[in-house]
């Protein structure tokens, strides 16, 4: 997809800095930042067929004992990521949800992909008919930053050797990078051996599926699109 980052963004820079964050403040999403952020999920909706929405100034979704297990406070503004109710709509999900949070990121709010620590019959109210609610992400300004997780290895996470080519050396840490459920980083990537063509893979586990199109995409993010193909 066209990126909506700016023209000067170091996008590792950006991958870098994003971590998960469950705290946030108070402080208002101006009507200039939403409708940034609109204008990408409307380009992401048109792209993939999902139905991405903006939710601001809600709390109810994160009010409940679930939300509060998951360590959630002050969540007024999330992201809907919902769709057709079939499996590609999963790693989609993953993929073009992963763009927004990069661009809020950029914008200088927080974000944490959420699974199952949320009210899902409060959002589920305002779905489209028809479709199915993949997952939610939080969105605002964070109390903190958050921190970086350990992360495995290049070598256990891909075909990687000192020999690679150096897009490729780079779309591996990008990947490394991208948030997977609970950190498992279950996937492998491999580069062809004509060096034209990578695969990414996943290996099991919760939301494994959504994880490969968020890793997808900043391994796409990283390495430069014009690179490589899909295998």
């Amino acid at each position: 997809m066209n990126h909506f980052f700016a023209k000067d963004t170091n996008v590792m820079e950006l991958m870098e800095q994003r971590h998960s964050v469950r705290r946030y403040t108070d402080k208002f999403i101006s009507d200039k930042k939403a409708k940034q952020l609109q204008e990408c999920i409307d380009a992401c909706n048109a792209e993939s067929g999902l139905s991405i929405y903006l939710v601001r100034n809600e709390p109810k979704a994160f009010s409940n004992i679930a939300a509060h297990y998951g360590h959630f406070e002050g969540v007024s503004n999330y992201l809907v990521i919902a769709g057709p109710d079939a499996p590609e709509y999963d790693e989609k999900a993953g993929y073009y949800g992963q763009e927004l949070v990069l661009l809020a990121q950029e914008m200088g709010l927080r974000t944490c992909w959420v699974a199952l620590t949320f009210s899902k019959r409060h959002v589920r109210k305002g779905l489209p008919a028809g479709t199915k609610l993949w997952y939610v992400i939080s969105l605002g300004y964070g109390e903190t930053d958050g921190r970086a997780h350990k992360t495995r290895s290049p070598q256990d996470l891909s075909n990687i050797t000192e020999e690679s080519p150096a897009w490729f050396k780079q779309g591996v840490r990008g990947a490394m990078l991208a948030p997977t459920a609970i950190n498992q980083q279950s996937f492998y990537i491999a580069l062809s051996e004509d060096q034209k063509t990578v695969s990414i893979v996943a290996k099991g586990g919760p939301c494994c599926q959504c994880d490969l199109g968020i890793v997808k995409h900043d391994f796409e993010l990283a390495a430069g699109k014009q690179n490589f193909t899909w295998a």
